[in-house]
């Protein structure tokens, strides 16, 4: 299968999962492209964040806010600490100390945390 047909099926993965779930895309295409295409876990980092840049979630913000799914003050709370957070997370993330397999190894614990969580506990 062509690498641009795989990124696409990625992306629509993602945004379908974002759009039902408000998960960050990145919580499939990382996976995705490091399972699935091979990628190093700091190359799938990246690229992840790169295809978050544009508006991404505009659409589906727009059906959650008609339905009245959506609180616009504190989504750009949260937003603003994204900016700061991704930033900081990124500059750790690129230290010379961490290497991909221990970002593997750090983001498959924090996956499973998150669905432990979900699975057993409110």
């Amino acid at each position: 299968m062509p690498v641009v047909f795989q990124l696409l099926l990625i992306g629509l993965a993602a945004g379908v999962a974002g759009g039902m779930f408000g998960i960050g895309g990145g919580a499939i295409m990382v996976p995705a492209m490091v399972l699935l295409m091979g990628m190093d876990q700091k190359f799938a980092t990246g690229t992840s964040i790169a295809a978050q840049i544009l508006p991404i979630g505009i659409l589906g913000a727009i059906v959650y806010y008609r339905e009245g799914n959506l609180n616009l003050k504190h989504a750009l709370f949260i937003a603003a600490g994204l900016v700061v957070g991704n930033l900081f997370g990124a500059i750790f993330a690129n230290q010379p100390y961490i290497s991909s397999a221990l970002m593997k190894k750090l983001y498959g614990i924090f996956l499973l945390l998150i669905g432990v969580r979900y699975l057993f506990f409110r």
